[in-house]
């Protein structure tokens, strides 16, 4: 493999020049209004695109994107933290291939060189109330949760115009990051009370840290991480969520949402069609990257959902990788409706695919915009 030149998950960020009056894209994305239609670049390129693009000719302004045309707001992030203090990596060995890294919890996590930015890892710290018990203390509330000059940034934010966001850690992504996949989706029958004690303690910490938060800035959108799903489904049923995720999202969104928080907005990959009611319930608004890959598409979901799931990305980056007639298609499918019906930030589902020709990114920009002119 040659040598790559953009490794790190910074180098693949998407440098942005947001235009979008904040009120606008909060009408439009909750079915209020608006007559400008946000679109934009969610994640970026996979490793070794840019590689890939250069070698093709792409400007200096192609490969930070700033040489394209997006319409999307200022998004501010409140420095605080809703999860878990401490966490840290220290570098364990590294090969040709991959590195290995451990943290805080005694976890390996395993770097694929070339290929991935984020490290996973390879073995859990809990299967045991014992062992949760042991690093719950790591989700309990700490003054520390809150970064110098928080508030003074993010007054500064509102007063830019910014979109406030706040986040919660996943409900599901949490603690399979303590039990790991296989043991969380068994922990729902034979460690209920592990994962009621996980969830209730970072819900009140999360609680806590954003009530005061709250009562001193407008929060807008609530975000939390997922990744729950594959192509054939979620990892986890209604029931599960229902028992476990719907109480801790509600004692933290329901607070928001009285105090004029009007987005929540949950990132997760995946076919999460059997489960996106009990997300509503839970109070759920808003979804993304919408990936048609795994099944997901955001018209036939707007015909079931309404006005109750605004999408965050939802068009096929696979797309890109074919002719630029299946780009159109794929675009004529889908735009027109979700400007008709309002509540999407259109954008690709996921990072752009490794094989895309840089000729085809350019068309595909140009088409959106046709479109939504």
């Amino acid at each position: 493999m040659a040598k790559r030149r953009w490794t790190q998950h910074s180098d693949l960020a998407v440098t942005r020049k947001p235009d979008m009056p904040r009120e606008a894209f909060l009408d439009w994305m909750t079915f209020k209004g608006g007559g400008e239609i946000p679109f934009t670049e969610i994640f970026g390129p996979l490793v070794g695109l840019k590689e890939e693009w250069d070698e093709q000719g792409a400007t200096d302004g192609e490969l930070d994107f700033t040489a394209y045309k997006y319409r999307e707001p200022l998004i501010y992030h409140v420095k605080v933290n809703t999860g878990r203090l401490g966490a840290c990596q220290t570098l364990v060995k590294e090969t040709d291939e991959d590195i290995i890294y451990r943290d805080d919890l005694g976890r390996d996590l395993r770097l694929c060189k070339g290929y991935a930015t984020i490290p996973l890892p390879m073995n859990y710290p809990v299967s045991t109330m014992a062992d949760w018990l042991k690093i719950k203390p790591k989700y309990q509330f700490d003054r520390s949760r809150f970064a110098e000059g928080w508030l003074e940034d993010a007054k500064k934010a509102v007063e830019n115009g910014a979109v406030i966001v706040v986040s919660i850690p996943g409900g599901f992504d949490e603690p399979r990051q303590l039990l790991g996949e296989e043991r969380i989706c068994y922990a729902c029958y034979d460690l209920p009370d592990v994962l009621h004690d996980m969830l209730n303690t970072i819900g009140q910490t999360a609680r806590k840290v954003l009530d005061e938060v709250s009562s001193q800035v407008q929060v807008d959108c609530l975000f939390v991480h997922e990744d729950m799903a594959g192509k054939s489904g979620p990892l986890i049923g209604p029931r599960e969520i229902t028992e476990f995720v719907k109480p801790y999202y509600r004692s933290v969104w329901d607070m928001l949402e009285a105090r004029g928080a009007r987005l929540f907005n949950q990132d997760s990959d995946g076919n999460m069609m059997p489960v996106l009611q009990a997300f509503i319930d839970a109070g759920l608004n808003c979804i993304m990257p919408v990936e048609p890959g795994s099944g997901m598409d955001m018209v036939k979901i707007r015909g079931i959902y309404g006005e109750k799931l605004a999408f965050w990305g939802g068009l096929d980056k696979y797309t890109l990788l074919k002719e630029k007639a299946d780009i159109a298609k794929e675009l004529e499918y889908k735009i027109p409706p979700m400007i008709k019906t309002r509540g999407c930030l259109l954008g690709l589902d996921h990072r752009i695919p490794n094989g895309v020709p840089l000729e085809n990114y350019r068309y595909y920009i140009k088409k959106v915009w046709e479109l939504i002119k």
